[in-house]
């Protein structure tokens, strides 16, 4: 299950690089962009720590606070709940 847990976790993460890169593409062009409400999406579906270091990489979005500030208090739930879920899964309490 671990496992399982872990190459979720990569491939969504790499969904966030990707979706990201895209968005930061597509805004250079002039072109349609990702909904902010996608991005959250992904964010929330535990890509947020790789988002917010590729919108940091990149320099993207990073003059919009909502991201800025909501991508790490996201990641660091989402962390909290990866180790307490893994703590479940091994028999802890």
């Amino acid at each position: 299950m671990t496992e399982v847990i872990l190459i979720y976790l990569c491939l969504i993460n790499l969904v966030a690089v990707i979706v990201t890169v895209a968005d930061k593409n597509k805004a250079k062009k002039g072109r349609w962009r990702v909904k902010e409400c996608t991005l959250f999406a992904v964010a929330l579906l535990g890509g947020a720590a790789l988002m917010y270091i590729t919108m940091l990489t990149i320099r993207h979005k990073t003059l919009h606070l909502r991201f800025m500030l909501l991508l790490p208090v996201i990641a660091v739930v989402e962390a909290v709940a990866l180790c307490y879920l893994l703590n479940i899964i091994q028999g802890g309490v």
